[in-house]
């Protein structure tokens, strides 16, 4: 286990945190029926899929409706991160499978999830936000990308609904939001973890690529440079370039890329840009090593950069190979059982496991509660202390996770293999 040094660490989050504050669903429900298989609604970023009908039926309160309460979950199933989000959807309907009731003052309750895609679309984030508060949830979920969280947060805080994200890293979803919580790491540590690792790996000099209005690629861009150059020094960044949504061509800004001669590009972005930025890399003859963040464990973008992908380095939550926590044992065994089920490959995404960490985080602050309403349960949150499948889980002030690990994975042979952990050390 490779350690940060505690004095470097704690002057770079200091800037960092200061940085990343200046840089900144006509969606329906679908309940899920927990006795049974969930559907399998497709792996790859599904555009064209069409969005669930309105669930109407529910009541607009946020009590628990009989012996029935509800968990929101918030996620893109389609769009530029649908892979993505399903990847932490899976995981959120495993643990629902595993855990399908809650016990409350003595009483036990069926726990219903009511889904909401927010299309990776941060208009559409506000309105599947606002469907899942209509629909009666205690609790929400999600979401895959810090974009629409961030955009969703101030709907959950309004309405005292507890929010717990899964993979948003990005520092502004939790800050000055009383109500939205998470499981994951954040960029701060995430951006210094790969800038550390490409310094110990020799490199001198770095380009960057980010997507223009992307929260999570801009923020953990901006986070990297800063580390490497506190790393590194002064000149060490040699290009930072930007691209637009949905953009395909990065031939342009590669270019420059070429022409500045960097020994690695940090390159976060989605899954369904991954690809297109990596192949066209190593069209024009660009041998820097790329790296990314945790949006790139996902198998599609090996699929379809090819061999392209081999030498490809970053950063995760989890790896199915470290079986030293029992929760995460079981959790392993159990969860390649019912992707193989519903038709996935029996690989697991890190986001998977923190989506299943998600939903074990309602389940134990409603218990804690011995309440349905939101606000007692995310007042229990605040407090909670459990084992998790990616390792022991509180929250700290901000609603942050108490979490200073990371993996480092390379894509070799045309899979991920593990590197390494980082944490952060004194």
């Amino acid at each position: 286990m490779e350690m940060i040094g505690g004095k470097i660490m704690r002057k770079f989050l200091a800037i960092a945190l200061a940085s990343a504050l200046t840089l900144s669903m006509a969606s329906g429900c679908k309940k899920v029926d927990e006795g049974s298989p969930a559907p399998d609604v497709g792996s790859a970023p599904a555009g064209d899929a069409a969005a669930p009908a309105a669930d109407t039926s529910a009541p607009a309160d946020n009590a628990a409706s009989g012996d029935v309460i509800k968990i929101g979950v918030f996620e893109p199933q389609t769009g530029e991160n649908g892979g993505g989000g399903l990847q932490e959807v899976y995981g959120i309907r495993y643990a629902n499978q595993m855990f399908p009731t809650v016990n409350i003052g003595g009483k036990e309750y069926k726990i219903e999830l009511v889904e909401a895609d927010n299309k990776s679309d941060k208009t559409e984030a506000v309105t599947a936000a606002q469907s899942l508060i209509s629909a009666g949830c205690s609790v929400v979920l999600g979401s895959y990308g810090s974009g629409v969280s961030i955009a969703a947060g101030e709907i959950f805080a309004d309405a005292q609904v507890p929010a717990i994200g899964c993979s948003c890293t990005n520092p502004q979803v939790t800050l000055g939001n009383d109500y939205y919580f998470r499981v994951c790491f954040i960029d701060p540590f995430q951006g210094t973890v790969m800038a550390n690792y490409a310094a110990q790996d020799g490199a001198k000099t770095a380009a960057i690529i980010t997507q223009l209005g992307d929260d999570y690629s801009s923020g953990l861009g901006n986070f990297f440079k800063n580390a490497f150059v506190e790393l590194v020094g002064e000149g060490s960044i040699v290009a930072e370039e930007q691209f637009q949504t949905n953009q395909t061509d990065f031939k342009a800004i590669l270019t420059n890329i070429k022409a500045a001669n960097p020994d690695v590009i940090f390159a976060p972005s989605s899954i369904a840009t991954a690809p297109l930025i990596i192949k066209q890399a190593r069209e024009l003859g660009i041998t820097a090593k790329i790296m990314a963040g945790d949006t790139w464990e996902n198998g599609s973008i090996i699929e379809n950069a090819g061999a392209d992908a081999e030498g490809v380095t970053l950063s995760t939550f989890f790896d199915e190979g470290d079986t030293s926590n029992q929760v995460a044992a079981e959790f392993i065994t159990g969860f390649k059982e019912y992707l193989t089920s519903i038709g996935q490959d029996d690989i697991i995404p890190a986001v998977s496991a923190l989506g299943y960490d998600a939903y074990l985080a309602a389940i134990k602050a409603i218990e804690a509660a011995g309440s349905t309403e939101p606000a007692a349960i995310r007042d229990a949150l605040s407090t909670l202390s459990y084992e998790g499948v990616t390792g022991a889980i509180s929250f700290d002030e901000n609603g942050d996770a108490n979490k200073d690990m990371a993996f480092i994975k390379v894509i070799e042979n045309g899979q991920f293999k593990f590197l390494k952990t980082v944490t952060l050390g004194e």
